[in-house]
């Protein structure tokens, strides 16, 4: 090399600062997170305050772990303005009805998103347009190839549907690593999911190679997909919904109303919807993707309807004025609302897992005429579980003696029928008790019980703006309204 090449190599060397990774985080090592969990001050709930040093996306973290617990918040106030956050939750476990117990803290399996540390998880993202026996399809190319299904969840939302499929290499388990069989089944894939598409509709299908431990929860993937997929574009909404009119007499669908305020330079974003599980979670994914932060809010719920207020601004520091970013945001909070909503009965699986498990079963569902409108199914050692929720072919309710044959053929997996809130059954069977009824399975008897998920919570409601105009109060006992995740 020439002394030329040399000088001019050594010109283009560019110094850079270095930072000792101790100090990288300094703020969170001088001011680590609090968290206080006091189970005296309220007999009926448990008392949850968390405070640190702020960081981009701590709300929706919180969120996340406290939904993964299974937690429902009774009471809640969110404050982080400024480089400090507050946060309060009242808390109560939903499927033990009680206060949460300190083993509850340890639990990092959730349905639909088993954990597997020091592993390299396999999955594969799928868009497309939805139609009966997809996933039926999907889980049996998935077969054919060798692949064995350790995770599934899938959502349908107006006529899309987006599914996350951890999948594992045949009965013996371990990663796909093969770059020539995931390309098969990739391609294999693409072309069951574009069976039936009409030219120039939308379709996806991607692999992926990431730790268990770093990867996108699978709840909030979803919502990427979907988001990217473009349904919310579909939404329609009703009269008011898109307009901020949300006091409609009797209409339960989701209205946002998104208002200026000056003085603060804030936008007042109010939602309100049908209270369910997991909607707080939902709200505050969707303004976290779409680079929206969350300085103040407060979520409150009146019977079955539930009302959110925020304050917020956008990431980039940019105001929220110009109208086609308005109509955005309103159509994608009230998308990623509704993709939760269960429509038709859910079945609940709990089974003896095996190579093909979910193969069979959705191969029945197809053969009985079912459509799957959302699907959640995990596996945990040899153990499978999950729900599957379904509709007949044309999106209304399935019949019930339908339903009775599938299960019999299914054998003792299906422990159990719920009449989901949007469902309009009005069978003699589930009119009975919340327990309801019986019937035999394959070659055992099978419980098929029934009950109506549906909460209601007499709670007053509470304005966020009374509370910023008076030096936001963090007095729990002042705080109103209640919410479910």
């Amino acid at each position: 090399m020439s002394n030329s090449e040399k000088r001019a190599m050594e010109t283009n060397v560019i110094y850079e600062p270095y930072i000792d990774p101790d100090y990288e985080f300094l703020d969170e090592r001088m001011y680590p997170p609090r968290v206080c969990i006091d189970n005296d001050t309220c007999s009926h709930s448990t008392l949850i305050k968390v405070d640190s040093a702020n960081k981009d996306g701590i709300l929706l973290e919180m969120v996340q772990v406290l939904t993964d617990l299974d937690l429902v918040i009774s009471k809640s106030y969110i404050s982080s303005d400024g480089g400090w956050f507050m946060d309060v939750f009242h808390a109560i476990c939903a499927t033990r009805r009680g206060a949460p117990t300190p083993t509850t803290y340890t639990t990092i399996t959730s349905l639909g998103r088993v954990v597997r540390p020091l592993q390299m998880d396999t999955a594969l993202e799928m868009t497309g347009t939805d139609r009966p026996g997809l996933m039926s399809e999907i889980m049996t190319a998935l077969l054919e190839r060798g692949c064995s299904v350790t995770d599934s969840v899938a959502w349908t939302h107006n006529t899309r549907v987006a599914c996350i499929v951890h999948v594992e290499n045949g009965p013996e388990g371990g990663p796909i690593e093969d770059p020539v069989q995931q390309a098969q089944v990739r391609d294999f894939l693409q072309s069951v999911v574009e069976a039936h598409h009409v030219k120039g509709e939308k379709t996806s299908v991607r692999f992926t190679m990431i730790p268990a431990v770093g990867r996108t929860h699978t709840e909030r993937r979803l919502h990427q997909l979907m988001y990217a997929d473009g349904d919310y574009e579909r939404c329609n909404g009703c009269d008011g919904a898109l307009t901020g009119t949300h006091k409609i007499s009797g209409c339960d669908r989701a209205h946002v109303n998104i208002e200026n305020c000056e003085e603060k330079g804030y936008w007042i974003l109010n939602v309100r919807s049908r209270d369910r599980p997991k909607l707080l979670f939902d709200t505050v994914c969707a303004l976290t993707d779409l680079g929206y932060v969350v300085f103040h809010a407060v979520v409150a719920s009146k019977g079955t309807m539930a009302e959110q207020e925020y304050f917020i601004r956008h990431a980039t520091g940019r105001r929220l004025n110009v109208e086609d970013e308005r109509n955005k945001l309103t159509l994608c909070l009230i998308a990623a609302i509704e993709r939760r909503i269960s429509h038709g009965l859910r079945l609940d699986l709990c089974s003896r897992n095996r190579f093909g498990l979910l193969s069979y079963i959705t191969r029945v569902f197809r053969e009985s005429g079912f459509s799957l409108s959302r699907m959640e199914v995990a596996t945990q050692n040899d153990r499978a579980f999950g729900s599957f929720y379904v509709t007949d072919a044309s999106g209304h309710d399935v019949n019930l003696s339908t339903v009775d044959l599938a299960i019999r053929e299914i054998g003792g997996s299906i422990i159990s029928i719920y009449k989901t809130s949007t469902s309009r059954i009005s069978s003699p069977v589930l009119s009975r008790s919340s327990t309801s009824s019986s019937s035999s399975s394959h070659s055992n008897s099978t419980s098929l019980r029934t009950a109506t998920h549906t909460r209601v919570e007499n709670v007053p409601r509470f304005s966020l703006g009374s509370l910023l105009w008076s030096q936001l109060e963090r007095v729990s006992s002042s705080f109103g309204g209640a919410i479910r995740l």
